[in-house]
């Protein structure tokens, strides 16, 4: 499959975001395949974690997030969504688990509900080994920041502000991944 196509499709009218989403996305994907690669025993899909990583993101073009280039219309927690929605639109069903469930280490239906998000209320949490290592992975690069690459322990500093259960399951991945 050809990851850039899809990302062209949407994006050939913004560049700039074009290269933001990029830049971050292939970082995502080398650490991603990294780990898959180092883990031979999780059986791991090398292949599909590549694609999927450079996808995870495509829904942040139809965000209100001007810090980072986005101008669309809808709020910035919705990206996972709303790509998912894109990459079901092509066919992807897999790919599209992967940005729905990468938010934070992913969001409980008891996240959603108790802070009144603007998601559907079902759990959008990590579950196969693929969606759980892409996630993982992407928790070390932001798109406000993408020359700099965040330490296990400033991941785990960034997601404190989303509870402790979020930052209990990234130390479970880095054990795992990572220690």
């Amino acid at each position: 499959m050809d990851c850039i196509s899809i990302i062209d499709r949407y994006y050939k009218e913004e560049p700039a975001l074009r290269q933001l989403l990029l830049v971050h996305s292939e970082a995502v994907a080398q650490r991603a395949v990294s780990i898959a690669r180092r883990h031979p025993e999780l059986g791991a899909d090398v292949t599909f974690i590549a694609e999927a990583a450079l996808l995870h993101d495509i829904g942040i073009i139809r965000t209100d997030a001007p810090g980072i280039l986005c101008h669309g219309t809808e709020p910035y927690i919705r990206h996972g969504i709303l790509g998912a929605e894109m990459l079901r639109r092509e066919g992807l069903e897999r790919h599209a688990r992967v940005c729905e469930r990468h938010t934070g280490t992913g969001l409980t239906i008891h996240d959603i509900t108790t802070q009144n998000l603007p998601l559907p209320h079902i759990d959008l949490v990590p579950e196969t080994i693929e969606e759980q290592i892409i996630c993982y992975a992407d928790k070390f690069y932001s798109k406000s920041h993408p020359e700099r690459e965040k330490t296990i322990e400033q991941a785990a500093r960034s997601l404190e502000k989303f509870g402790a259960e979020g930052v209990e399951r990234f130390r479970r991945w880095a054990e795992k991944f990572d220690l």
